[in-house]
Order: structure tokens, then C-alpha cells, then sequence
């Protein structure tokens, strides 16, 4: 009854946290900038709208083009429900789960691509570009990362890896592995220092310029599927943040694990208020140093794992 419990909470966090992170996000970088700054619900109501609207596809776009952002989105919800949000337990939990997940992040950002790709745009080729070199630098970040908690735990499972983090690794480790997914999570969901989702500057974007000629529904599905990647790097920090085990606790771990997750929207509208977008030169040594960060931590936990 409680992994019952557990796993619907889950599934109504990837549906709700994802916009409620976002506004969080715009709001804290409101109150750095001396404004109001638009209400915590914008975002729903800005996804709402596009819904609503009818889309304008070119005349070269071929059925692709709108496929895409249903790929996209479709993709995202499957990840979010194979990372563990509140523990060592998620909706989809299976032997080496944590290969589907990498890869079926790596689906939406092939499509997301190929959309852009599709509509014969040169502004969208470039972004399509810079998605594709920026990948190579993260997808060596995660496994290793992944590959630090297997070792540390012993587990097989994305849920098990992250969830028995607290019970098989010293605490003075947490921080790197935090660190690393915290950039990880720029670079998925497009985020300051990486990408900036504000700029209106074509030759300095990286996702906004491939989203450039999606309107309505699959515009929408863009938004919400970027939310998406933010939301489930968040609940991966706050599973391993969280003193409170879903086993004993299931509520309140639930609760503690929300609340992290709206801490770190707060941390990342304080580094989008603080911290200027990177050169474009200087972002893949920044992704190669979470990845040198994650190798070390997969060389600590086998260090430590040999010596116990």
C-alpha cells in the first residue's frame, strides 16, 4: 500500500512539478531583478494557451516536423517515470532500467533535431549542431555518474542506484554527485550557463533556435518536455539530498522531496540571475568538467569499495 502510495505521487509530480518548477525558477529571477515578476502559474496558463492555438507549419515541413514535438514529449514522460523522484522506487523499475533512461533522453533530443532539421532552416541546423556536439560531453557525464552509484550500492536499477546512495557511500561524497547533476540538468533542460531560454539572439542559441518554427500544440510539447528534463534532475538531487527514507516515512519523504525540488528551481533561478550564459567555446570544456567530476567520483566509490 505505501509503494502504491509512492509511485501515484510520483506520477502526479511528472505531470505538475515540471511548469511548477518553471515558475518558481522565473520568479526568483524576478526577485533578483527588483520585480514582481509573473505569477508562480504563468506557465500553465502560457501552455494552456498554446494549446488552444492553431499551429502555422512551413510548406517544406514534412510530417516530422510536427511528430517531433510528440516525440519529444512522449520520450521525456517515459524518463521521468524511470528516475526515482522519492527513493528507491519508481513507476517503471527494472534491471539496468538506467540505460532506457539514458536513451530515451537521448530519443527526444534526436527528434528534437530532426524537427528542426525538417524545415529546411539554417538558424535550425545550427542549434540542431550545437544539441548534437553538446550531447557527446553529456552522456559521458551521466554513465559515469551512474556508474559511481553502482558501484558505491551494488544495484542494478536507476531507483536502487540513486535510492541506496545514502546507505552505501560516505556522506563527503554527495557533493560532487550533486554538483555534476546540477550541470547535467542545465544542459537537458537548457538552462544558464549552457543555453539561456530568454535570448532573442538567433546566433547565440542552442534549444530555442530548434523550436523556432513550432507554434501551438507542439510548441507546448516543447515547453512542457524541457520542463520535464529540469523536473527529473531535480528529483534525482533531492532523492539523494533527502534524510528521509520512503519506506518508513512515505509522506513525509514525499513532502521533504517536493520541497527540495521547488530549492533547487530556487538554486537555478539564483544562478540565472548571477551567472552570465557561457561563450559557446568555453561550454564543452564546462560539460567535460562534469564529466571529469564524474569519473573521479566512479574512482572514489571503486576505491572505497575495494578497501571495505
Amino acid at each position: 500500500m505505501t509503494e502504491l502510495l509512492v509511485l501515484l505521487a510520483h506520477a502526479v509530480a511528472v505531470l505538475l512539478m515540471p511548469l511548477a518548477m518553471v515558475g518558481i525558477v522565473n520568479r526568483t529571477k524576478a526577485l533578483w531583478a527588483g520585480r514582481k515578476g509573473p505569477p508562480l502559474l504563468q506557465s500553465w496558463w502560457d501552455v494552456w494557451r498554446l494549446l488552444h492555438k492553431r499551429p502555422v507549419v512551413s510548406e517544406v515541413a514534412t510530417p516530422l516536423f510536427r511528430a517531433g514535438a510528440w516525440v519529444v514529449l512522449v520520450a521525456s514522460l517515459l524518463a521521468a517515470l524511470i528516475a526515482p523522484l522519492f527513493g528507491a522506487v519508481a513507476p517503471l523499475q527494472f534491471s539496468h532500467d538506467f540505460i532506457v533512461f539514458a536513451y530515451t533522453l537521448g530519443l527526444a533530443r534526436l527528434f528534437l533535431m530532426l524537427s528542426a532539421m525538417d524545415v529546411g532552416s539554417s538558424f535550425e541546423g545550427m542549434g540542431a549542431a550545437r544539441e548534437a556536439s553538446f550531447t557527446a560531453f553529456v552522456e559521458p557525464a551521466l554513465f559515469l555518474l551512474i556508474g559511481a552509484a553502482g558501484v558505491a550500492s551494488g544495484q542494478t536499477s536507476f531507483a536502487g542506484l540513486i535510492g541506496q546512495w545514502h546507505a552505501s557511500a560516505p556522506a563527503w561524497l554527495l557533493a560532487p554527485v550533486v554538483l555534476v547533476l546540477l550541470v547535467l540538468l542545465q544542459a537537458e533542460a537548457s538552462r544558464v550557463p549552457v543555453d539561456d531560454p530568454l535570448t532573442h539572439l538567433e546566433l547565440t542559441m542552442v534549444h530555442e533556435v530548434m523550436v523556432l518554427d513550432h507554434s501551438g500544440p507542439e510548441l507546448a510539447a516543447m515547453q512542457y518536455g524541457a520542463a520535464i528534463k529540469m523536473s527529473l534532475y531535480a528529483g534525482l538531487i533531492a532523492t539523494l539530498v533527502n534524510p528521509i527514507n520512503v519506506s518508513d516515512h512515505p509522506l513525509l519523504a514525499v513532502l521533504v522531496s517536493l520541497g527540495l525540488m521547488a530549492a533547487v528551481a530556487v538554486v537555478v533561478g539564483c544562478i540565472e540571475s548571477l551567472v552570465a550564459r557561457l561563450r559557446m567555446r568555453l561550454v564543452p570544456p564546462y560539460l567535460m568538467g562534469a564529466s571529469l567530476l564524474a569519473a573521479a567520483c566512479l574512482g572514489v566509490a571503486g576505491w572505497l569499495r575495494g578497501a571495505a
